[in-house]
């Protein structure tokens, strides 16, 4: 993969180096970080890659839904592997990625420390404390928790992480749970996953009766303490009812649209417009399986593309940005296994053409080179590219984080 020019300092750190594998934890063979498939860069021409390489070193590069630990290379292990609570960063391929800022979403809808349903509160808070434990050991990544963290990563050569969660399932019903997780670091939330909670309907339910009470009070709650909320996996009439509930701007940070995949992941015309309306955006998913189209059944960086300039046409380039969703290991691999764990059969089509892997955005570090040279192979332009890569997002995040 051809670098970009925003290099970070990185000192060859390896998660968990201060710790002696098979003593303090039980080691497992992770799968590459770095060239588990063949590389691809999107094809420009030498003039078009200037225009890349310019504004990877000027703007500010922000992916808003990512997952950046490393799987197992044996997938058979992954229950036995969560149940340690120990997830693996991917520090070497990140400092290649051209991202400062990455919004981390951890692993709790597989947090099995304790039980195999995962979203438990205990088990949460294991999971985000190892994270940062193993953060705070090394110098690249930055723990965001207030706009000047993001302001100065690029400056530093850093990258800064946002704590996100897709889910309040953990606090089930206690609201002070919001506070201690903001607390701990984390600055947005889904109001729900899949499943119902506490809050409202997830979009696996057949019934969606909207926010419910308690849901209404947590929206507020996350209002008053600077925490975006998001909506991604929500069902659609919570979803509405989430945006018109919240005092602030409310995010969408991983779909498609519904538009032109019609499966309950991606989102209806009228929810990405409620979310528009209310100054928020809309982040596109590059998940396996995911943003496909009918013009491009099978998943690539054009069908991801295709729901890109479809939301932007739909509520504009403000209101767009990027969530791929991504992970380091066999993404499509893991799916199978955790196919009941996540709910993914339950949003996807019956006669999805599969894919072993989404060429050019198979990973964290892969997926904004490729989003960006395919932007401007596609005459956007710089200014149109800095909102969609960046500016869009810290908007939002001016109107919703503490001051």
């Amino acid at each position: 993969m051809a670098s970009v020019d925003n290099k970070k300092n990185y000192d060859g750190y390896k998660a968990f180096q201060y710790l002696e594998p098979g003593v303090d934890y039980k080691e497992y063979k992770l799968a590459k970080e770095i060239g588990r498939v063949p590389a691809f860069d999107y094809p420009v021409s030498e003039e078009e890659e200037a225009i890349v390489q310019e504004i990877f070193r000027n703007d500010t590069i922000i992916s808003m839904h990512e997952h950046t630990f490393i799987a197992p290379e044996d997938l058979t292990e992954f229950y036995e592997f969560r149940r340690t609570g120990r997830d693996f960063t991917a520090y070497e391929a990140l400092s290649q990625s051209g991202l400062d800022v990455i919004f981390e979403n951890f692993m709790d809808g597989t947090a099995m420390v304790t039980s195999q349903a995962g979203w438990k509160w205990s088990d949460v808070i294991h999971d985000i404390g190892i994270r940062y434990s193993d953060i705070a050991h090394q110098d690249m990544i930055i723990k965001a928790e207030r706009l000047e963290d993001i302001y100065r990563a690029k400056k530093e050569g850093k990258i800064a992480f946002v704590g996100a969660l897709e889910s309040c399932t953990m606090i089930e019903n206690e609201l002070d749970r919001l506070d201690i997780l903001y607390g701990f670091g984390i600055r947005t939330m889904g109001v729900v996953y899949s499943e119902a909670n506490q809050l409202g309907a997830g979009l696996r339910e057949p019934n969606d009766a909207g926010l419910t009470v308690f849901g209404k009070e947590a929206v507020k709650r996350m209002n008053k303490l600077g925490i975006t909320i998001d909506v991604s996996h929500a069902g659609d009439k919570t979803a509405l009812d989430t945006i018109e509930t919240s005092d602030a701007p409310v995010t969408i940070n991983h779909a498609g649209a519904r538009g032109l995949w019609n499966t309950n992941r991606m989102k209806p015309d009228d929810v990405i417009k409620a979310c528009a309306e209310k100054g928020g955006v809309i982040a596109i998913e590059a998940a396996p399986h995911s943003t496909v189209t009918a013009k491009h059944p099978q998943h690539s960086i054009e069908s991801f593309m295709e729901h890109f300039e479809y939301v932007a046409n739909l509520v504009g380039i403000d209101h767009v940005a990027f969530g791929p969703d991504t992970l380091f290991g066999d993404h499509v691999g893991l799916h199978d296994v955790l196919s009941g764990q996540l709910s993914i059969k339950s949003s996807q089509k019956s006669d999805l053409q599969r894919v072993e892997y989404v060429k050019g955005l198979e990973n964290p570090a892969e997926c904004f080179p490729n989003i960006v040279r395919w932007l401007v192979k596609h005459g956007y332009s710089k200014e149109d590219i800095r909102k969609v890569v960046g500016t869009n997002i810290i908007r939002v995040l001016e109107a919703t984080w503490t001051k």
